[in-house]
């Protein structure tokens, strides 16, 4: 897992910080795993090179092309270029190895936006009449709807979900090779993954605090497609 940049001032005043939510190392360490956090100061090839899956995990927004089109009231918390030059790289050097990748909310837009798809940067004026998407941590649930036929439909094995949701961005169109497999009632895609891979899946809501199959079972099957290379 790539770690977090802070260096905008937000902990500390004249310090950089490197973090992650424990939540997903916890996560990782219940589904059987050995989670290792890449630091971006090193070759992202070289620590790809290390590791046997990836897991993006959740970050700050992506900036929008035209940000005066939304209303001064929309506050994005743009990604450090830094931090997104090494996410894009470590991404590629995974795709490369062909590993198994699991992106969580930025980590699913980054994963679409590096196959060529798109986003919306603000889903309640980018989408007019969509649902809240950006609900409450500890109990915030909304329903979904996985398609059949789709390697998450294989996991999760139930066609409508309750998941977690965390974000105001999401994925308006998945890119090239990857498919749309679960949508929210209002349209809102909510997971893409690869049409090759075998184990290529980016989701929107948050599995690291998820109990039951979307949750637990998600990153389970993610431990799985690492230990069967």
């Amino acid at each position: 897992m790539p770690l977090c940049l802070d260096d905008r001032d937000q902990w500390r005043p004249g310090r950089k910080y490197l973090y992650i939510d424990q939540a997903y190392s916890k996560a990782v360490i219940k589904a059987g795993g050995d989670p290792r956090l890449l630091a971006m100061d090193s070759d992202p090839r070289d620590q790809v090179n290390e590791v046997e899956g990836l897991i993006l995990p959740g970050g700050d927004d992506f900036q929008p092309f035209e940000p005066h089109r939304y209303q001064k009231s929309v506050a994005f918390n743009p990604i450090s270029e830094k931090q997104l030059k090494f996410d894009q790289a470590i991404l590629d050097a995974a795709q490369s190895r062909e590993i198994p990748i699991l992106g969580i909310c930025y980590g699913a837009q980054l994963m679409a936006l590096h196959q060529g798809g798109s986003l919306h940067y603000h889903l309640p004026e980018d989408l007019p009449g969509s649902q809240d998407h950006q609900l409450p941590e500890r109990d915030g649930v909304h329903s979904i709807e996985i398609k059949p036929q789709t390697r998450l439909s294989e996991i999760v094995k139930q066609g409508e979900i309750d998941v977690n949701s965390l974000h105001h961005q999401g994925i308006a169109s998945p890119g090239e090779g990857f498919r749309i497999c679960a949508q929210a009632r209002d349209g809102v895609i909510e997971a893409i993954e690869s049409d090759n891979t075998p184990f290529q899946i980016g989701v929107q809501w948050h599995p690291e605090r998820l109990l039951g199959p979307a949750g637990e079972g998600l990153l389970r099957a993610l431990v799985s497609a690492c230990e069967s290379r």
